[in-house]
């Protein structure tokens, strides 16, 4: 465990103030993932089984991904906008900066107590209540760690949603972020009811045609850096329409760069809405790929960021691959 600075309390003391309060508004980032969904989705359960009103709540008015859609509870997530009570508490999780809950910032701002649990580090704090532990590989095992505090055994549901969110944040196990600890997890999550088959087979087996239309778009245009450390290709607008792409197809096209042999660092191009979204993945403990992330107004983890691009894509195909490079010179991005 490491703590951040903006850490002003702790697991246990959250777990004593939310067991005084009644109602509760849950929301996590803004194209949320499955660390974010299944941890809201995993303490939402727990909180109604100690007698609490939940709501989980979407940032913006946008379809979660359909690998996503058989967590118990998912089919009651609702858009933020359309939420206009005052909860007791307003609970973000997987989320450090307000900016990031987008349209459910104004319920934040109402809410009687505000909440973080979180493992993204970053310098603020948007919580009366903060606590934050980059070392956790998913905000999933730090949800674990507070319906523990409870003193109760965690319900299938909760498993079967924090097991989920370790699944997703870890890569199936896969990233360096993947330590003894989240195995530990995951075997305790298994043993209260979560089903890792079930989970892989929604999550990662049930890919439509058109993610695979779109993955061969993305594949004719990569690019490979002449050193072989990085690679990094693009999809418009055109090529989601042309293919009948949706935007939850385009999540595992990352990871098909990234597993390219010899490469250190992935990067995804995306335009939407009139920005460029893009991903970022990193092998191996060399580079760190959050730091060109939040160069660009994003963040998230060494091995894995995102960002959002103020500009044209042509644009960004000449900034990116610029900055992609600075990360293995010597000096960095400093």
């Amino acid at each position: 465990m490491s703590v951040t600075p903006q850490t002003n309390t702790t697991i246990e003391e959250i777990a004593e103030r939310l067991r005084t309060l009644d109602s509760f508004a849950l929301c996590g980032h803004v194209s949320p993932d499955g660390d974010c969904i299944g941890s809201a989705l995993g303490l939402s359960h727990a909180l109604r089984m100690l007698g609490k009103k939940t709501t989980c709540l979407l940032a913006a008015d946008a379809p979660i991904e359909p690998g996503l859609r058989f967590l118990p509870g998912a089919d009651e997530l609702i858009y933020a906008g359309d939420y206009d009570e005052t909860p007791d508490a307003f609970i973000a999780l997987d989320v450090p900066t307000i900016e990031r809950i987008k349209d459910a910032a104004v319920v934040h701002d109402r809410a009687g107590v505000r909440v973080t649990i979180d493992h993204h580090a970053v310098d603020t704090t948007m919580a009366e209540l903060s606590y934050t532990d980059p070392d956790a590989p998913a905000c999933g095992m730090l949800v674990w760690d507070l319906i523990r505090a409870f003193g109760i055994e965690p319900p299938r549901e909760s498993a079967i949603c924090c097991y989920t969110a370790l699944m997703t944040d870890t890569g199936r196990f896969q990233y360096q972020n993947t330590s003894a600890e989240a195995f530990r997890y995951a075997m305790e999550m298994v043993r209260c009811g979560a089903n890792p088959a079930d989970a892989s087979q929604n999550v990662y087996q049930s890919r439509s045609e058109a993610s695979f239309a779109l993955e061969a778009v993305m594949l004719s245009r990569l690019f490979k850096d002449p050193s072989g450390r990085w690679a990094i290709s693009f999809v418009t607008r055109d090529d989601m329409e042309r293919t009948g792409a949706v935007k939850s197809d385009t999540e595992t096209l990352i990871d098909t760069v990234r597993s390219m042999a010899g490469i250190q660092v992935a990067c995804i191009l995306r335009e939407q809405d009139g920005e460029v979204r893009g991903s970022l993945r990193a092998k191996g403990d060399d580079v760190d790929v959050s730091v060109l992330a939040r160069r660009i107004g994003g963040g998230g983890h060494k091995a894995a960021a995102g960002f959002t691009y103020k500009g044209t894509l042509d644009e960004a195909l000449k900034d990116v691959p610029r900055l992609i490079d600075r990360l293995f010179d010597k000096g960095g991005l400093d």
